[in-house]
């Protein structure tokens, strides 16, 4: 007997749509929101609007896996990387795509990480500016030599839309 086609069908594995993707190099990702860290430094990052990113000791740990950010000064998401070789990975390029941002209406903003082989790389964005609340899309994408080794996308929201995330962190309160 044949298997209808319908049936077969339901039984293949579908992409499942906002998934991560990764390449062969990442051993394994995970994506989530993040508190604001304490920061230590700054590093200089040109192609940012800001000019800088953020340096900061330790790992925070994720709040929520989930792929839906509050819109809140503080918050921060990404997404923690080991590499699939114990060396690690230099020289990689992230690159973060979002809603028109600032007078400019910047929409990609990208500087240099590595991943390490041995322990979770953390790379996320956080929230420090009101010019950066912008609901939407947002992708995070980390390359080397032009190769993709991952990429996860994030919704943007309102905080009103998922208020026990938008306050778990106590920055609700800088909205007023």
């Amino acid at each position: 007997m044949k298997t209808p086609l319908f049936l077969l069908a339901l039984t293949l594995p579908l992409p499942c749509l906002g998934q991560d993707l990764t390449s062969a190099q990442i051993a394994s990702l995970e994506t989530g929101v993040i508190c604001a860290p304490d920061v230590v430094g700054t590093s200089p990052a040109p192609d940012t609007v800001a000019g800088v990113t953020n340096v900061i000791e330790g790992e925070p740990p994720f709040v929520s896996v989930v792929n839906r950010v509050p819109a809140v000064l503080g918050i921060g998401f990404g997404a923690k990387a080991q590499a699939s070789d114990i060396l690690g990975l230099s020289d990689v390029v992230v690159t973060v795509r979002h809603p028109a941002m600032g007078p400019e209406k910047v929409t990609v903003q990208s500087y240099g990480s590595y991943i390490s082989g041995i322990d979770r790389s953390l790379t996320f964005y956080q929230f420090d500016y009101d010019y950066e609340l912008l609901p939407g899309p947002w992708t995070i994408e980390a390359r080397q030599n032009g190769n993709l080794l991952y990429r996860s996308k994030f919704e943007v929201v309102p905080p009103e839309q998922i208020p026990e995330l938008a306050g778990v962190c106590g920055y609700l309160e800088l909205l007023s």
